[in-house]
C-alpha cells in the first residue's frame, strides 16, 4: 500500500540534510536538487523524473513545519510498524494500535486491525501526500507582451502585473524573436509539489530604418551618383549604438548588397551581419553647373548601353 511506503520514505535523505536541519538548510538543499535533477535539464535521463518528484515530495512535507512534526512522529514511533491483515478488532500489535494513542479517533476500525476510515493514511494528513507519489505540479501560465525592436536586440526587462497588483520581472534575452516564448520559472499556478512556469509570448514592433532577417540587420543606405561610380566610404548607424564604416566599391549598382560581419542580432551562440542595401540616390533639382556636367557624361558615355542584352535575359 502507498501508507507503508510513505512510511519506509526518508525524506531527510532524500534532501540530504540532517534530521536538525534548519529550515533555511532544507530550502538550500532542494533549490540545488531541484536545479539539478530537474527533467527539462535532464532529458536523456529517465530517471531523472522520479528524482525530481521525490525531491518535490521531501520539500513538500520537510518545508512545513507542521507536516514536518506528524512525519517525524510517525518515522520515530513506526519504524518497525507494517499493516496487519485478517485480525479482529480485539488483537494487538497492528498498525492502528500503534498510532492509535498518539491521533485518537482518527484512524477508525472496520472489520479488522490496519483498515482506515475515510479514506485511508493521506487523510490524516488533508490529502498532503497523493495517491501515486509526488504531489503534483501546477499548470503552467501563458501571458503576452510586446516590446520594441531595441529591445529585442539588446535584451529588455518589462513587468506584467497580475490581478492582484503585484508586478513579474521578465527578463527578454538579447536577439528574442517575433512569437517566441520566454520561460519564467516558478510563476505559473500553484500545486502540491511547486509551482508551475509563466510563458510570456514576445511581439516585436517594426522599426522604421532597421530589418531583421533572421540574425541579420538588412538597411538601405542611401549613396550619390558620384559615390557609386567613383567608390567612397561611408559612416552606418548600427543596431548596437555603434557607427562603422563601410567601403563602397566604384562602379557599385543600386540594390547591391554590402555585408557588414558580425553587426547584426548577437545571442550567446551566434553573431548576425548587418546587409546593407545601396540606392543611389537621384537628386530631382540640380543646380545649373551639375546640370551640365551629367549632360557631359551623357556625352561621354553615349556608346554604352546599360540595357544591352535585356531582350536575351527576357526570352522565354
Amino acid at each position: 500500500m502507498a501508507s507503508q511506503e510513505w512510511l519506509e520514505k526518508d525524506f531527510y535523505k532524500v534532501l540530504g540534510v540532517s534530521k536538525d536541519a534548519t529550515a533555511e538548510e532544507i530550502k538550500k538543499a532542494y533549490r540545488r536538487l531541484a536545479r539539478e535533477n530537474h527533467p527539462d535539464k535532464n532529458p536523456d535521463d529517465p530517471s531523472a523524473e522520479q528524482r525530481f518528484k521525490d525531491i518535490s515530495e521531501a520539500h513538500t512535507v520537510l518545508s512545513d513545519p507542521e507536516k514536518r512534526r506528524e512525519y517525524d512522529q510517525i518515522r520515530a514511533m513506526g519504524s518497525g510498524a507494517r499493516f496487519s491483515g485478517g485480525a479482529g478488532p480485539g488483537s494487538a500489535g497492528g498498525f492502528e494500535d500503534m498510532f492509535g494513542g498518539l491521533f485518537g479517533d482518527r484512524f477508525g476500525r472496520s472489520g479488522g486491525a490496519g483498515t482506515f476510515s475515510g479514506g485511508g493514511f493521506e487523510d490524516l494528513f488533508g490529502g498532503r501526500f497523493g495517491s501515486a507519489g509526488a504531489a503534483p505540479k501546477g499548470s503552467d501560465r501563458t501571458a503576452k507582451t510586446t516590446i520594441s525592436f531595441k529591445g529585442a536586440v539588446r535584451g529588455t526587462t518589462v513587468g506584467l502585473r497580475e490581478p492582484n497588483g503585484s508586478v513579474i520581472d521578465v527578463r527578454i534575452p538579447p536577439g528574442v524573436k517575433e512569437g517566441q516564448k520566454v520561460r519564467v520559472k516558478g510563476k505559473g499556478s500553484q500545486g502540491p509539489g511547486g509551482s508551475g512556469d509563466l510563458l510570456v509570448e514576445v511581439s516585436i514592433t517594426a522599426h522604421p530604418f532597421y530589418e531583421r532577417d533572421g540574425d541579420n540587420i538588412r538597411i538601405h543606405l542611401p549613396v550619390s551618383f558620384d559615390e557609386a561610380v567613383l567608390g567612397a566610404t561611408a559612416e552606418v548607424p548600427t543596431v548596437h549604438g555603434e557607427k562603422v564604416r563601410i567601403r563602397i566599391p566604384a562602379g557599385t549598382s543600386s540594390g547591391r548588397t554590402l555585408r557588414l560581419k558580425g553587426q547584426g542580432i548577437r545571442t550567446k551562440k551566434h553573431q548576425g551581419d548587418m546587409l546593407v542595401v545601396v540606392d543611389v540616390a537621384v537628386p530631382k533639382d540640380l543646380p545649373d553647373e551639375a546640370m551640365e556636367a551629367v549632360r557631359a557624361y551623357q556625352d561621354a558615355t553615349s556608346g554604352i548601353d546599360p540595357r544591352s542584352g535585356l531582350e536575351g535575359r527576357a526570352a522565354l
